[in-house]
């Protein structure tokens, strides 16, 4: 049963002819609204994950829920296929169960709303907007536990709910559900910033109906969808063959001492279409690294990669759906069934975007990128103070992304393109910490004619007793090389006592206990290599020594480029050492992930330490020795 629309006008529109001016004048209000979106968001919000770090994703949709511009389309659909109820004027929903609807959310602590936007009694439009909540409750702080086994320890689930109906805020819901936060003031506030956003855009929208007509707004939209499935259409045809591609990754562990796990995907073109199919991906794991990936989730996925790669200039929009059929074994750990734990979903979201970056490339591979996507890693530190007072922060760390066709892959840079850090003067401000050391690592990034952007470090010493919790991921695997490029380094996680004794950290741990004093060393991955290191120009590669973003060392070792004091480079003995290791090396291999085979990696280590679990703490730090 799907939600059924009652209008007081059931006039339909009339699809009309548009000039290229107008179509481009509503475009670009169109995107104006998204980014007034953001803006009124980032400046009412009050949770840093939001307010800082941009974790929300907006969007404007056409009547029939298609995204036309926004960061994340595709999730009114699967939210109209789960709710049972009437769309009216005045109404505004909010959900955060990914079971009740069909994926549209994927985690709990992330809150959508929606909005149907109306005009003289019909619907014209949708805005929604979802943002990650520092806290609803469950067993941890933050309420992404790593050791749930069911979604009912991952805090309050909210099924579709009319949390505004005829524009009147349902009080005693809202209270109920901020009950059950760990942060209420902050939700509250995140909550009605998000709702500050999306009146703004049904605010835009209607300016525009009314400025140019419904006709031709309805219209635009329309026009808008359909350039990009054309554009798209054509990008499918020319980038993705008729014979299957395959391509696998892997989770490293889920946090339970089982892993990895694999994600596989085939790729092949069917007449118009691109087909997907995650038959062989592993079943679902008992830990919360579960992904419920909704199929339209996957198409935006896939939508905006190769947009990014292949032709930037295209506008992005849900418009190309139809071209795209993604399949998805019941029971694997990208569509687990319930009441599987989902929190801690990032791991596989991550690797999805790296199992593309294989998979697209493979038919035209000067156009595959690296592996380096890779993860969002978390940490959360919270307790209470001297003064008594409750504290409690969440942020996502950033890591080396891959190096690409196009040139070099950003340093310490988030996964998704529109987040940014939460400064560092804030962090010390607002929480018991000092930020002791904040910089990309040298020599992390994976070694190429363009190289993986580095792994960032930062230094965590804490002030007041308290409980932390890391998820991340890559420890295991290396973030790929392509095209003769190397793989970039793996992350680390490390805490030193107040005493000085040393703990090497699972990359997932919740509840770590941290007294004032102790000191936490954390280091993300570098992204892997695009491209044979020793094409890169040496001066290049000089100039990245000096930069402090490669050791004298690493450019000798890995690009075959002798660095003098001064950081020139010594021409004789830089083309006589790349002619030596070139010849030594041999072929470039299309992909290059570090280790033959996870199999051979697990039998090394037992071999060597006697371990079978992955995420022991002694695996890893054999891992490290061994890198």
């Amino acid at each position: 049963m799907t939600a059924k629309l009652i209008q007081t006008n059931n006039k339909p529109f009339k699809k009309v002819k548009l000039d290229p001016i107008t179509l481009d004048v509503i475009e670009n209000a169109m995107f104006s609204a998204r980014w007034e979106m953001d803006a009124v968001l980032f400046r009412t919000a009050m949770s840093p994950g939001i307010r800082e770090q941009g974790d929300e994703f907006p969007m404007i949709a056409n009547l029939e829920g298609k995204m036309v511009v926004g960061q994340f389309g595709s999730f009114i659909h699967g939210f109209k296929e789960a709710f049972e109820g009437t769309i009216e004027e005045g109404d505004m929903f909010l959900t955060s169960d990914p079971y009740s609807c069909n994926g549209a959310v994927s985690h709990n602590n992330d809150w959508l709303l929606l909005r149907p936007i109306f005009k003289d009694g019909r619907l014209i439009s949708y805005a929604a907007m979802f943002g990650h909540m520092t806290d609803v409750g469950g067993k941890v702080p933050g309420s992404l536990p790593t050791d749930a086994t069911e979604i009912f320890e991952e805090g309050i689930r909210i099924p579709p709910t009319k949390i505004y109906k005829k524009d009147v805020l349902q009080e005693d819901m809202l209270e109920l559900i901020l009950h059950n936060c760990r942060l209420p003031q902050w939700n509250r506030s995140d909550f009605n910033a998000i709702v500050a956003s999306i009146r703004t855009a049904e605010k835009r929208v209607i300016e525009a109906a009314e400025r140019f007509g419904d006709n031709v707004y309805y219209s635009a939209l329309e026009e808008l969808l359909d350039r990009n499935k054309k554009a798209m259409a054509k990008l499918i045809k020319t980038t993705v063959p008729t014979e299957k591609q395959y391509f696998e990754d892997y989770i490293c562990d889920d946090g339970l001492e089982m892993g990895p796990y694999k994600i596989k995907c085939a790729m092949w073109r069917q007449g118009d279409k691109v087909i997907f199919d995650f038959e062989g991906t592993d079943p679902q794991s008992t830990s919360s690294i579960n992904f419920f990936l909704n199929e339209e989730m996957f198409k935006m996925f896939c939508g905006v990669y190769m947009i990014m790669v292949f032709d930037p200039a295209i506008m992005f929009n849900d418009g190309f759906y139809d071209l795209m059929e993604v399949r998805i074994p019941d029971g694997s750990i990208l569509k687990p069934k319930y009441p599987a734990a989902l929190s801690c979903r990032t791991h596989a979201l991550g690797r999805i975007f790296d199992v593309l970056g294989g998979l697209l490339g493979q038919g035209a591979p000067d156009f595959l990128c690296a592996a380096g996507f890779s993860d969002s890693p978390h940490l959360m530190y919270s307790g209470y103070d001297k003064h008594g007072e409750w504290y409690q922060l969440y942020m996502i760390g950033f890591g080396g992304v891959p190096g690409k066709p196009m040139g070099d892959g950003p340093d310490g840079h988030s996964l998704w393109p529109s987040f940014t850090n939460v400064p560092n003067e804030f962090l010390e401000s607002y929480f018991p910490l000092v930020i002791e050391e904040y910089y990309t690592v040298p020599d992390s990034g994976g070694a190429g004619f363009h190289r993986g952007g580095n792994a960032l470090a930062t230094t965590y010493k804490f002030l007041e007793p308290g409980n932390v919790s890391i998820h991340d991921d890559r420890w295991l695997t290396y973030p790929w090389g392509v095209n003769g490029g190397h793989p970039g380094a793996r992350s680390t996680k490390t805490l030193v006592r107040k005493n000085g004794d040393t703990e090497i950290l699972p990359s997932k741990c919740d509840r770590l206990q941290v007294c004032e004093g102790d000191t936490l060393y954390h280091v993300t991955w570098g992204g892997g290599g695009w491209g044979d290191p020793f094409t890169r120009p040496a001066e290049r590669v000089a100039f990245d020594v000096e930069a402090g973003l490669l050791t004298r060392n690493g450019a000798k070792d890995n690009y075959g480029v002798i660095v003098k004091p001064d950081y020139s480079v010594s021409k004789a003995a830089t083309t006589k050492l790349r002619a030596k290791m070139s010849a030594a090396r041999g072929k470039t291999k299309l992909f290059d992930k570090g280790f033959e085979s996870i199999a051979e990696l697990k039998k090394r280590c037992k071999a060597e330490t006697g371990l079978d679990a992955p995420s022991d703490p002694v695996f890893q730090t054999w891992v490290k020795a061994a890198s």
